[in-house]
């Protein structure tokens, strides 16, 4: 009888450790994910999220897969900061949200400016495809005119408001990689 309560303790004590030992895991790989998956600048995100009713956690994916919540980013196209906005893009958001304001196209590697001009350029994006993330990624990655032809096409849309494929392999990436990270924030995070 004492043998076999010994043996059950040992079970017990094993299935114990393993249990502990998956928890750990699960623990070190949620670490690691947020490290990779940050919510930095999280005053002007949650902020302006708040302000143009978006999900924060969506913002947050948009910056990660953007700039890597590197300030100073810039891409080839001369893209800045956190939310990768162009000149163009920025001269005409500027008219709408901030006509006023003495903002030059430099003022994207501030963190507030480009959060609140990418959150705002976010938002109408949304709008304007009806709340399809993948939709609103596409266009915010190769623009609004792009995706409006791509909409024409029963090849790639079916109901000529949102994109059912992606043609261009940077555009279907970049897709991916918003949806990819938008869902791991909302595991990390929600």
């Amino acid at each position: 009888m004492k043998r076999r309560h010994k043996r059950m303790r040992l079970w017990a004590g094993l299935a114990l450790l393993l249990a502990i030992g998956v928890v750990g895991l699960r623990w070190g790989v949620d670490a690691i994910e947020r490290a990779f998956h940050p919510k930095e600048y999280s005053e002007y995100v949650e902020y302006y999220a708040g302000k143009y009713d978006l999900d924060p956690l969506l913002v947050y994916s948009f910056i990660c897969t953007e700039s890597d919540f590197e300030p100073t980013a810039q891409s080839s196209v001369d893209a800045r900061g956190l939310m990768q906005i162009t000149e163009e893009t920025f001269d005409w958001l500027k008219s709408r949200i901030a006509p006023t304001e003495t903002l030059e196209f430099a003022s994207l590697y501030d963190p507030e400016v480009n959060v609140r001009f990418g959150t705002y350029y976010l938002k109408i994006t949304l709008e304007r495809y009806d709340g399809d993330v993948s939709t609103a990624a596409a266009a915010y990655h190769s623009g609004w005119g792009t995706v409006d032809q791509l909409l024409e096409s029963p090849e790639y849309s079916e109901n000529g408001t949102t994109l059912n494929r992606f043609p261009y392999e940077q555009m279907a990436l970049y897709v991916k990689k918003i949806n990819q990270n938008y869902e791991t924030y909302r595991r990390l995070y929600s």
